[in-house]
């Protein structure tokens, strides 16, 4: 089944949001980025959190069929990216994404909050 990036990435959001994510945003790369259309970004307390979260976002993920190309940062587990090409994950400690601050860093992008009674 073909997913279009939008719907990858609120099943990237609520397989985040499954595992208790704070914070988690979606930012609309489409006329931003040559590289993808879509960034999911969310935080979590601890290392042990961000990871729970990056293993149940690949896992959903991959119900559907959908696998990344390329995982970063799992060993430390302080900003963990997934990349599902059309869409990217950063998965973020809470002062880690404040001090790498990607929502400032992409602005310009539209943005929306994921809440987390969304239907999926």
């Amino acid at each position: 089944m073909n997913f279009t990036p939008q719907e990858v990435a609120r099943k990237i959001a609520a397989a985040a949001s499954d595992k208790k994510a704070k914070d988690i945003l979606l930012l609309n790369m489409e006329n931003l980025s040559p590289l993808t259309d879509y960034f999911v970004i969310a935080s979590a307390n601890n290392v042990t959190l961000v990871k729970a979260i990056a293993d149940n976002i690949e896992e959903k993920l991959a119900e559907d069929g959908i696998l990344p190309s390329h995982t970063e940062g799992y060993a430390e587990g302080r900003w963990i990216l997934m990349d599902y090409g059309d869409c990217v994950a950063h998965i973020f400690i809470e002062e880690d994404r404040d001090f790498y601050n990607l929502e400032q860093l992409w602005a310009d992008a539209p943005s929306e909050s994921f809440a987390e009674d969304e239907d999926e």
